[in-house]
């Protein structure tokens, strides 16, 4: 019988699509207030996958990735999400749904686990009414797309960059 015993601590990715990039430093002072300082940050990616988001963010979005610096419990991730769906209601403008979209998820030598207030099939409810969705798996040195992963994080360029950031995190965690 397995015995049950404290998670690994995990490195803390944060999925940012957002319309208002006049608001990126205003944001990037939030996220660090909130989860500490960032090890690593994506440049800004062009997102050609879908228009869905178009109307309810004002205008067509944009995605980048940040890595944070403090390795975290797992098990923190519900409350991360939480936290960050307040940071979007801060950014919420008139006449606009949502413009800015904060995706947080936890980072292993294995996958990339994104959390989600929205259930679905392949979903696992963790706490708080978040979902984890387990959306990239590592394996043959690459990360591997799911049936479910969404285009974007499924794309060769974020993968690129979720491949540097794991490579910090290898580090990261060797130097604890």
């Amino acid at each position: 019988m397995a015995v049950a015993r404290e998670f690994e601590k995990t490195a803390l990715v944060v999925g940012v699509l957002s319309s208002l990039e006049e608001e990126r430093e205003s944001l990037l002072s939030c996220l660090t207030s909130a989860f500490g300082p960032i090890k690593a940050i994506t440049p800004t990616l062009d997102f050609p996958f879908t228009d869905y988001y178009d109307d309810e963010m004002g205008g067509h979005p944009v995605r980048y990735l940040i890595l944070f610096e403090k390795l975290i419990d797992p098990s923190s991730l519900p409350s991360i999400k939480i936290k960050t769906n307040e940071m979007e209601k801060l950014f919420k403008g008139k006449g606009t749904g949502r413009p800015i979209n904060i995706d947080p998820g936890i980072l292993t030598l294995a996958n990339l686990i994104l959390a989600t207030c929205k259930d679905r099939s392949h979903r696992i409810p963790l706490s708080q009414g978040v979902y984890g969705e387990v959306t990239l798996i590592y394996q043959n040195k690459d990360f591997q797309a799911l049936p479910w992963t969404y285009a974007d994080y499924a794309s060769e360029g974020v993968k690129l960059h979720l491949r540097v950031f794991r490579e910090l995190y290898k580090s990261m965690i060797r130097t604890r």
